[in-house]
């Protein structure tokens, strides 16, 4: 499964980009995320992988974060693996007009197991979700010390 999503953040592409590699803040525009546990690599670095822990309907969904590309300010690409899925999400970030960023993601998935059964199915949840956590992420730049999508205080 393949698509692409895209949001126009109101901030110059450096703070933008800022903003999104600080993985101390990521609690503050994902809410259900319990931890970020960095596992090897150089932090924030191509090859730097890391696991996430997030809350769901079904108890603790982890998932494992690859760095893949990370070619700044423009692009930056992960790989994420959970149970039953890998997901490589191409995040681009483009300045075409001044103080404004479009942020542009291209999404593919794959599935295993059960998973590959259902996601015909939930194709239309997984571009929800990402619409929502990036609309999320905007909320959160544009107004970081207001926007706190977290419970923790």
């Amino acid at each position: 499964m393949k698509y692409s999503a895209e949001v126009r953040i109101n901030l110059p592409r450096d703070k933008v980009v800022e903003l999104f590699g600080n993985t101390a803040r990521l609690h503050e525009w994902q809410p259900g995320l319990r931890s970020h546990t960095h596992l090897q690599g150089k932090a924030g670095e191509e090859g730097a992988r890391s696991e996430l822990v997030y809350v769901s309907r079904k108890g603790n969904l982890v998932m494992t974060e690859t760095i893949v590309l990370k070619r700044l300010p423009e692009q930056y690409h992960m790989q994420y693996r959970s149970r039953g899925v890998y997901n490589e999400v191409e995040n681009w970030f483009l300045e075409e007009l001044p103080g404004s960023t479009l942020w542009r993601t291209k999404n593919t998935f794959r599935f295993k197991g059960m998973m590959m059964l259902m996601a015909p199915f939930m194709k239309q949840a997984f571009i929800h979700n990402t619409i929502l956590n990036m609309d999320r992420f905007k909320l959160f730049a544009e107004n970081p010390e207001e926007v706190n999508f977290s419970k923790k205080k």
